[in-house]
């Protein structure tokens, strides 16, 4: 059975390049960085040079990247320790109602702790209004943390925007970037951005490996307490392999390559749609289909169809799909995403499967899930006239 991977968005296979980087670091640079002994200062060295290449990819300096296990360990950093560590100044925070769960989670524990959080609503394409923005921001907020790009439904923040509403005030700006980061141009400094989390793996990178980027005036403690690793900023010893493999990752990544894969998953999307409408199944995109969206991200209504039953029939049928963000796969609540889009009510919550794309999608995959797909929804739709 030919087996397909459309679901890049919850994680990507590693690229070849990164596995020789990281078997060629596990084997000769085992050092601890921290250590002052020639093994020490080697793996110091790759570190260094890891690190300049991941800040180089977000127009930042090396010095403000805090290297992390991922982007749940960046977003709960920068939420929580911004929250404590700026109390005194305030206790509002503004987010949308569409964040990964590790950025709602902290809210809502900050929620208990007696901080105030205005969740910015979302349209039927998934983004939020400047003006509710506008609205919600005042003299208390301390921090805004909004995402750069949907992990669900591909959704674009309005991110620059919103940077320079904040440059006179006193609130500090976060994104997780984890989605974006590989697709879109970024550039700390002209979208005055003062936090950006990202994960490895969505790149084609290893798992357990991130970073915190944090602009000089994001002074708080270490969330996690220890030893003195990165400028006191994150205790831990470095896994230099994995920040090796994540430098290699991302140095694969040009600006004309994020505008080929941009460019290639709006084809994809746009020959799935197409084939749609050839054998007239009804269907509704969960958003909309823009260039600048995240485009590896595809979100499908496909009417009086299933989720579970879809995505069982295309697993069986070797094709990887998901019912919404893998992180929550295990929940038996209906996505936060489309409820906040569409509300508690719509079809859609129980009928929608998201594809996503990566750098190893082909063409051709994209055929096999459409021959996959057809005749499923056509015997689902038969059963369903049946009864």
């Amino acid at each position: 059975m030919q087996h397909v991977y459309l679901d890049n968005a919850a994680t990507t296979p590693m690229a070849p390049e990164v596995i020789q980087t990281m078997m060629d670091q596990m084997e000769h640079d085992f050092g601890n960085a921290s250590s002052t002994h020639w093994f020490g200062r080697t793996a110091h060295t790759v570190m260094d040079k890891s690190r300049k290449i991941l800040a180089d990819a977000i127009h930042a300096q090396p010095g403000n990247m805090v290297i992390t296990s991922g982007a749940t360990e960046s977003n709960n950093t920068a939420i929580t320790q911004t929250a404590h560590t700026r109390a005194s100044l305030g206790k509002h925070i503004i987010t949308t109602a569409i964040e990964h769960p590790s950025v709602l989670q902290p809210l809502k524990a900050l929620e208990k702790e007696g901080f105030r959080v205005t969740y910015l609503p979302v349209d039927e394409n998934g983004r939020i209004s400047l003006a509710d923005f506008d609205a919600a921001l005042d003299d208390d907020t301390i921090l805004v943390t909004i995402m750069m790009g949907n992990n669900e439904v591909g959704s674009r923040m309005p991110i620059s925007e919103i940077g320079a509403r904040l440059v006179d005030h006193q609130a500090w700006f976060h994104t997780d970037a984890t989605q974006a980061f590989g697709l879109l141009d970024i550039d700390v400094q002209a979208q005055h951005i003062d936090m950006l989390s990202v994960s490895a793996h969505k790149i084609n990178g290893p798992k357990g490996i991130g970073f915190l980027y944090r602009d000089p005036k994001v002074q708080f403690p270490s969330l996690l307490k220890g030893g003195e690793q990165e400028l006191k900023r994150r205790a831990g010893t470095e896994n230099i392999a994995g920040i090796a493999g994540f430098a290699t990752a991302v140095s694969l990544i040009t600006s004309d390559e994020k505008a080929k894969r941009q460019s290639k998953y709006l084809g994809f999307k746009q020959q799935i749609m197409g084939a749609l409408d050839d054998a007239e199944i009804p269907y509704a995109v969960n958003g909309d289909i823009r260039p600048d969206n995240v485009n590896h991200v595809f979100n499908i209504w496909l009417k009086g169809i299933s989720t579970y039953a879809l995505q069982t029939n295309l697993d069986l049928a070797g094709i990887a799909v998901s019912g919404g963000s893998a992180c929550t796969a295990g929940s038996l609540e209906p996505s936060h995403v489309l409820t906040a889009m569409f509300g508690a009510d719509s079809p859609r919550l129980g009928e929608s499967i998201r594809l996503s794309f990566g750098a190893q999608t082909t063409k051709a995959d994209i055929q096999a899930f459409i021959d996959a797909l057809l005749p499923i929804v056509q015997r689902l739709q038969a059963k369903q006239s049946a009864r």
